[in-house]
């Protein structure tokens, strides 16, 4: 693959998944809205409730999906279309076994789940329900990321574009219809979350109805070793997804602790925010993943190297441009949330913006290099990433720098975690670097 083929690739995969990515987060941040606009204090605990378990459910699916959609590209690039349906098949096997044990958890523990987190009264129902639905909705999202996946690895990742901007639309959408006109409360709330992989799903069907795909399901019974080799690629999704939740609760806990009920608001604020900053360097990562599968098994170094290298200067020049927005126009970004003008609430979130996303290249680097690992079929280095920022320093660094700088530690924590991820993702890199290229 020559150079300019490799960039033209990268600047239309990168692009659209960037997009893509933006507006599933803009969705998170209109579904908060519409929540505690027509839910109250009640209804944004019960979804706050539920997030980790989403992120559970999506992030299985986003495993699955992109375990498989990498050794799916490989396989492909390699002629080998037996074995890459077999991939697929695997991963609807996979996601299959995941759904019925959504399903039934549901069916059977959503109430236990709920009272485990320490919900009663009004907040218990809105929150039971809330699970519950999601719960059954969860073939819907497995299905979904597999898709998703697969459809970007097949060379149509306008389609899948068009897929997750339509489905984030629509929850936005119906969120608005059903808790509002329609009066359906939370069970509204939840039902337009659930429809958006749906609505998803029929976006991405043309793509298999007019047999423009090259997957298909096969006859084959289960098999360990393709479950395991998918599972394998696909644990660092899973992961990052499950431990944006459980770093959320810590911080909270941290703050409140510090600056009670202001300094958690402040941080929501960042939070909030923090989900469009990382959005685009997903995205970027996620555009790179077919390109560096294809070119992992064509066996082409150079390939992989340039279109790293893009990536690369690509997340710098945008990171040097999301500190620079946040740091000049925090005031701004915080009245947007603000509706009280709370003047403590201001400084706190103001202060926290400018150090927090001193994390932006850190991230970046780190996003990128994990899906590097994963997609040239070396995951170990993607697996201690995904742990080192997700909970192994990020974690520990809070609670140390919350007790040496106070409020500063809190929000230091987390540049500091990326930081000294970046730099092992480094020295990881420069080990594998010369490493043979052996595509299965």
């Amino acid at each position: 693959m020559t150079k300019s083929n490799c960039f033209r690739d990268f600047a239309r995969y990168a692009s659209l998944n960037v997009l893509g990515m933006i507006g599933l987060s803009c969705y998170i941040l209109a579904d908060t809205f519409f929540i505690s606009k027509g839910l109250g204090a009640d209804g944004l605990t019960a979804l706050n409730l539920a997030i980790p378990i989403y992120s559970f459910i999506h992030g299985s699916g986003l495993m699955i999906g992109m375990g498989g959609g990498t050794k799916y590209s490989i396989l492909k690039s390699q002629n080998k279309h037996d074995a890459a349906n077999r991939v697929f098949t695997h991963a609807l096997y996979l996601a299959a076994a995941f759904a019925v044990f959504f399903v039934l958890t549901g069916i059977f523990f959503s109430g236990h789940i709920v009272s485990l987190f320490g919900a009663d009264g009004q907040v218990y129902e809105m929150s039971n329900t809330y699970l519950k639905v999601i719960f059954l909705f969860a073939p819907a999202f497995l299905m979904n990321n597999v898709l998703l996946c697969f459809v970007r690895n097949d060379g149509a990742p306008q389609r899948s574009m068009a897929a997750m901007i339509t489905g984030s639309l629509s929850n936005v959408v119906l969120d608005w219809v059903f808790i509002f006109p329609c009066r359906m409360g939370i069970f509204g709330a939840v039902f337009a979350t659930g429809l958006a992989p749906v609505i998803s799903i029929l976006v991405l069907s043309p793509h298999m109805i007019r047999k423009r795909n090259g997957f298909h399901v096969i006859v084959c019974r289960p098999a360990a070793n393709p479950a395991a080799g998918i599972l394998s690629s696909g644990i660092p999704s899973l992961v990052t997804e499950v431990s944006s939740g459980i770093v959320m609760i810590v911080l909270n806990s941290i703050l409140m602790n510090l600056e009670g009920n202001v300094g958690v608001a402040a941080y929501s604020i960042i939070a909030n925010l923090s989900l469009v900053v990382i959005a685009v360097f997903t995205g970027i990562a996620q555009g790179i993943q077919p390109l560096i599968s294809r070119n992992y098994g064509q066996n082409s170094r150079s390939g992989i190297q340039s279109i790293l290298r893009y990536a690369m200067v690509s997340v710098l020049v945008l990171s040097a441009l999301l500190y620079s927005a946040v740091f000049l126009g925090a005031p701004q970004i915080t009245d947007i949330f603000n509706s009280e003008h709370n003047a403590v609430l201001a400084r706190i979130a103001q202060e926290g913006m400018r150090l927090y996303f001193i994390a932006c290249p850190f991230a970046g680097i780190n996003i990128v290099m994990s899906m590097y690992f994963t997609s040239s079929d070396c995951p170990l280095p993607a697996h201690v990433i995904a742990l080192l920022r997700g909970f192994f320093l990020i974690i520990p660094l809070a609670f140390l720098l919350s007790r040496i700088g106070g409020l500063t530690g809190v929000w230091c924590a987390f540049p500091a975690a990326e930081g000294l991820t970046a730099a092992a993702a480094g020295v990881f890199y420069f080990l594998t670097r010369t490493r043979k290229i052996k595509p299965e």
